[in-house]
């Protein structure tokens, strides 16, 4: 005979208890407890069948052709194109742009399927028509249930269906409100068999917690064959798709986009375009060389390095981890001699871009002694590595595309760690005709120096 088993679930998060309480240990809701019960059967592992299974060399190799969305950039992130049959979730913070590029690849695949929880078929059409002075047409609706939205893309087979957002989908199956995990989770798993059944790639759209995470439950990300994520600043123009999961593509490509009046527009020259801008040589300002994926990019870093007028010092810093600064300073205290501790220290990596990597290391803390000596060194300048706590500079990966790219865009100098590169070695500079108006730039290329440790950094300055 079967054994019952009482347990007590919550209609808000699935959170399971062995006994009531009145309150949700783990979403904090108020009267969602409630009793279950289940049933196990002792009998029910000798009654399931065997799964059958094949050889490898059996299983002959498909070679699916992917759909092109006219968006460089969005390609490169997917691996190539959209997969058909793929169900795609593309998160990021309100406001942040996710609307407007699901908008654009919609009017770049036909035919495509629109269908919206949060704004009304007016509203969409009054978004089309500020962004795109071409006429577009494809088609849009207002549904909040999954269960309808999954009869009606079976219906019109779509190539493409974009459904925004997740966190206002529900579905008839599960109690609770929209938005809650078990009706995003749920509402996930129809829409990933709809995707699979019809051949329909799907997009839905999810909206980013303060944490940095898509709304809902954390197994929704792995439901899905790709996550994106949008990033940027509000306040920026600038936009990066980074690719978190892929089944089909790598997870180390980045898509950069500007945001302007009429949409997402591509930025193909990601290094001309975030230091175009940059005025005259001052103290404090390094460009350095970050790697986003497999693609090289110059970013300005600046340091403001200023007496303090209290009894502590302030350090700040934007783009740049704070802990990952207060180590720097620490070490350029101790093993550069550089007496730092009554003054304010202020970082700022230009264009709303997070230099999250070790090679931005280098590039701070010749700022910083740039600043505080009130020196500038060029604006020709592209110094990165990695700076230990010994005050060793160690070398990054893929040393020489940052170096290229350098010379590609008319630098003059590089510093680097030592390992990485011979002393005093030159490569031939390709300056951008954008970049060099008014330049004279001779046939001694690009001087490579190297430096051990940070004592021979500030040498430099």
């Amino acid at each position: 005979m079967p054994k019952s088993t009482t347990i007590f679930l919550c209609s808000h998060c699935d959170a399971q208890y062995q006994k009531w309480i009145g309150r949700c240990l783990e979403c904090g809701q108020w009267g969602t407890i409630s009793e279950s019960a289940v049933k196990k059967s002792e009998t029910e592992k000798n009654k399931t069948a065997a799964a059958k299974t094949v050889s490898l060399d059996e299983i002959k190799g498909e070679n699916t052709p992917r759909i092109a969305t006219g968006l460089s950039e969005l390609d490169r992130v997917l691996g190539g194109g959209i997969v058909p049959g793929s169900l795609i979730l593309l998160g990021g913070e309100p406001g942040i742009g996710k609307s407007t590029l699901a908008l654009q690849l919609a009017t770049l695949i036909s035919p495509t399927l629109y269908l919206s929880g949060e704004e009304s078929v007016g509203q969409i059409k009054l978004r089309a028509d500020r962004l795109f002075t071409k006429k577009i047409n494809f088609r849009l609706g207002n549904e909040t249930n999954v269960e309808t939205i999954c009869a009606t893309i079976t219906a019109e087979k779509p190539t493409l269906a974009v459904i925004d957002s997740i966190q206002t989908i529900t579905s008839h199956d599960v109690l609770g409100e929209a938005g809650n995990p078990n009706q995003v989770r749920a509402a996930t798993v129809k829409l990933l068999e709809t995707a699979k059944s019809t051949n329909t790639a799907i997009v839905i759209i999810g909206h980013v917690t303060k944490e940095g995470t898509v709304a809902g439950p954390k197994t929704l990300e792995h439901l899905v064959d790709t996550v994106l994520y949008l990033e940027g600043e509000r306040h920026h123009s600038y936009r990066l798709l980074r690719t978190v999961k892929n089944r089909f593509g790598a997870t180390d490509e980045v898509g950069i986009f500007a945001m302007q009046e009429h949409g997402l527009v591509e930025v193909k020259n990601s290094s001309a375009a975030f230091i175009a801008d940059r005025g005259e040589a001052v103290s404090g300002s390094i460009l350095t060389c970050l790697m986003e994926g497999t693609r090289p990019m110059l970013v300005e870093i600046q340091a403001l390095v200023n007496k303090t007028v209290f009894g502590y010092p302030v350090r700040k810093a934007s783009g740049f981890d704070l802990n990952r600064l207060h180590v720097l300073v620490a070490v350029l205290e101790k093993r550069a001699g550089l007496s730092l501790g009554q003054y304010d220290i202020h970082i700022n990596v230009v264009g709303g871009i997070n230099a999250g990597e070790p090679a931005a290391d280098l590039t701070v803390c010749l700022a910083i002694a740039s600043s505080y000596k009130d020196k500038a060194l060029g604006a020709d300048l592209v110094v990165f590595g990695e700076v230990g706590l010994g005050g060793e500079v160690r070398r990054v990966s893929q040393a020489e595309k940052r170096i290229k790219e350098s010379a590609n865009l008319g630098m003059r100098r590089v510093i680097t760690a030592a390992s990485s590169t011979k002393n005093s070695t030159t490569v031939e500079i390709n300056p951008n005709p954008k970049l060099s108006e008014g330049k004279n730039y001779d046939k001694s290329g690009l001087k490579i120096i190297g430096v051990k440790n940070i004592a021979e950094l500030i040498t430099h300055t």
